[in-house]
């Protein structure tokens, strides 16, 4: 760190000096204006990694950081939440308004991966004192860095669900990185066979026995819980379809998927997180969003 920054200053006041006009400031003024503080800053954000910058831009949400929101930004910055702008002044936008609100922002990160060009993360907000969200967040990175697109859905925080799980405890630990592109075959499989009803006959193939930890609110453990928690809503008129997958990502042992559906007729976007485990779907955390009417869209980019 020290060398690189040695090496920039003295590169520019080179380049400085070589420069040269009659009105050209001394070396001794240059260094007294070198924004040494800007120089570090620079140097320490191209050291930081996708899921440090990732967590660092939610993190302004809490902080009111304006700079450091505006400084890990693409120029054309994509936003797929449909309640807000698109760009990166629509983005730091929100920053100011949340740090102006007489109620602090708190962020609270669960999990983070990366999965080449974007980061994932599951992460639990409290927006202004609005209330306690669980979310899930994709960050698109350009060839520069920068975060250039954004996915995410929403959902309020419930109670625990009859098995006593939480929508965001559990498993923690990322293992199985040379399984990364298995598990995303299983999955992304587990989709079109089951999710999207393509063969349900193969449903048994992706689970060990009834084994199945389950997050989602109001559903129990177990396939068993699974099928039962369905087979109340189908009573109940309600269907749950998944019609087409727009993203899967993986890391190890976790898989993200990114579905589009209804839910009762409603349109739906489904994020769902899977563990896996000795090639079985082990464990199940989601958030479900109804999909806004496009009359209300602050943005056109899209749900997904």
């Amino acid at each position: 760190m020290k060398k690189l920054i040695a090496s920039a200053a003295s590169l520019t006041l080179a380049a400085t000096i070589l420069a040269g006009s009659a009105s050209a400031a001394s070396p001794l003024d240059f260094l007294k204006e070198f924004s040494w503080k800007n120089l570090f800053c620079q140097s320490q954000q191209a050291e930081q990694s996708q899921t440090e910058k990732a967590l660092a831009l939610i993190n302004t949400f809490a902080t009111g950081d304006t700079k450091t929101a505006r400084s890990l930004l693409a120029d054309g910055y994509i936003q797929h939440n449909l309640a807000y702008g698109t760009g990166a002044d629509a983005f730091v936008g929100s920053v100011e308004y949340l740090a102006s609100a007489p109620v602090k922002t708190t962020v609270q990160n669960i999990r983070v991966f990366e999965d080449g060009d974007k980061v994932f993360l599951q992460t639990i907000y409290n927006f202004a004192g609005a209330g306690e969200q669980v979310a899930f967040d994709i960050f698109r990175f350009d060839e520069n860095g920068k975060i250039a697109e954004h996915w995410d859905n929403l959902a309020s925080l419930t109670a625990a669900n009859p098995s006593g799980h939480t929508q965001t405890d559990g498993t923690m630990e990322v293992t199985d990185l040379d399984k990364t592109e298995e598990n995303w075959e299983l999955v992304n499989n587990f989709l079109y066979d089951v999710m999207q009803g393509h063969n349900l006959d193969k449903m048994a193939d992706y689970f060990d026995g009834d084994n199945y930890i389950q997050h989602s609110s109001n559903i129990a453990d177990g396939v068993s819980g699974l099928t039962d928690a369905l087979g109340a809503l189908a009573k109940q008129n309600i269907q749950m379809v998944y019609t087409t997958t727009h993203q899967v990502l993986a890391e190890g042992n976790y898989v993200l998927a990114v579905s589009e559906g209804t839910y009762g007729d409603v349109p739906t976007a489904y994020y769902d997180l899977w563990r896996v485990e000795n090639g079985k779907i082990a464990e199940h955390w989601d958030v479900m969003e109804t999909i806004a009417d496009q009359s209300t869209w602050q943005n056109q980019n899209g749900k997904f």
